[in-house]
């Protein structure tokens, strides 16, 4: 792990600096916040506006929140939101068009006002997904202006992992509890009976500056050995684990398994899975027009390989059941994925088994797939 040599402990009132340092350069600051009964991703100003004391319960097809019965600010697992809200918005205008004569249109693109956003609280599975969405959207060659805009400017304040969910599977997916790369600095929250601090360390220049400025103590051989008794922790309290197989070609050679006719029972195509993953990206295009006929507007909005109209072309959908759209998300999410980029599409943040409203899970589904597989090769 690349710090630029710096790591000290903070307190609050040091956690309380860093908000108000990302202030003054200009950042939006969003964290965890206490919303709706859940845990969201909110703006923040004040350490309070953290979720103090709070936790998750969590479980195929189960969230609620409860107290913990201290006064820890992360001790808890993700929630419904993503990263990917603020970086890949669920609605993008693109152009609006206005008729300036009756054989006269005037178009014009819709301006992209994004913050700079500085994220809080960010796991090493949303890490790994937001590599994965760069991945995916700032190649080069087909790169997302939208999604650059915001990437390129946004700050990343990265969190190791004191809460494993019941439904993380990040541990044997390698994407966590523990970060490694691709932030700005890094907090680990050490609360012990008499104290309650944050070993901080900064992985990118521009850390390194905001970490100066902030009130501390230089941080000890105890400090980093708490730190990985933490992580170390969260790792052994995983709720899930996806099979250690060579899962793209299990599923490749398993497309008319019967498996898929049982998933395609229990799913209801309701695309939860789709809007609370990290990495899904997939959109369509919608243009609406007033009334009158006067103006007009593109926009980009989130779609789901789960609707029926996603794989419609003339004459009707490519996918039209249950059973082909639940095979074509799992197939694309750990298989295809790695051919396309190099990678698979799943951190194991367990979201897409919370919040399944009959709790499909999706390790369980390979690991069905799998255990025929291997009975009958033995036969």
């Amino acid at each position: 792990m690349d710090d630029h040599g710096v790591s000290s402990v903070i307190t609050l009132d040091g956690l309380q600096c860093l908000l108000d340092a990302l202030a003054r350069r200009g950042y939006q600051v969003v964290g965890p916040r206490v919303r709706d009964q859940a845990i969201v991703y909110d703006e923040l100003a004040r350490v309070e506006d953290l979720p103090v004391g709070w936790t998750d319960e969590q479980d195929g097809g189960h969230y609620r929140l409860k107290q913990r019965g201290d006064h820890a600010l992360f001790g808890y697992a993700v929630g419904p939101h993503s990263w990917k809200r603020f970086l890949h918005p669920p609605r993008v205008g693109l152009w609006q068009a206005t008729v300036v004569n009756e054989d006269r249109l005037h178009f014009e693109p819709v301006r992209d006002d994004a913050p700079r956003y500085a994220f809080v609280g960010v796991r090493a599975c949303e890490l790994a997904a937001i590599a994965i969405q760069d991945r995916v959207l700032m190649d080069d060659n087909h790169a997302d202006p939208h999604y650059r805009s915001r990437r390129e400017q946004a700050f990343l304040v990265a969190l190791n992992c004191s809460e494993a969910g019941g439904t993380c599977f990040c541990d044997s997916m390698n994407t966590g509890p523990d970060v490694k790369t691709g932030y700005d600095l890094v907090l680990t929250e050490l609360l012990e009976e008499e104290s309650h601090g944050f070993l901080i360390q900064a992985g990118s220049d521009e850390g390194a500056d905001i970490l100066s400025e902030l009130p501390g103590t230089p941080a000890t051989g105890a400090h980093h050995r708490a730190a990985r008794e933490v992580v170390e922790r969260t790792r052994s309290n995983m709720g899930r684990s996806m099979p250690q197989t060579a899962i793209p070609a299990l599923l490749m050679d398993n497309l008319e398994h019967p498996r898929w006719d049982d998933v395609a029972e229990r799913c209801l195509s309701c695309a939860n899975c789709t809007m609370v993953c990290p990495t899904c990206f997939c959109t369509t295009v919608e243009d609406t027009s007033d009334l009158e006929g006067v103006t007009a507007e593109s926009s980009r909005r989130w779609d789901s390989c789960f609707n029926a109209d996603f794989s419609y072309i003339h004459g009707g959908s490519v996918r039209n059941s249950t059973r082909s759209r639940y095979r074509q998300w799992m197939t694309h999410k750990l298989a295809t994925w790695v051919d396309q980029f190099g990678t698979s599409g799943c951190v194991g943040c367990g979201r897409c088994i919370t919040w399944c409203p009959v709790g499909i899970d999706i390790t369980e589904e390979v690991r069905a797939i799998q255990g025929d597989s291997s009975q009958g090769e033995q036969t």
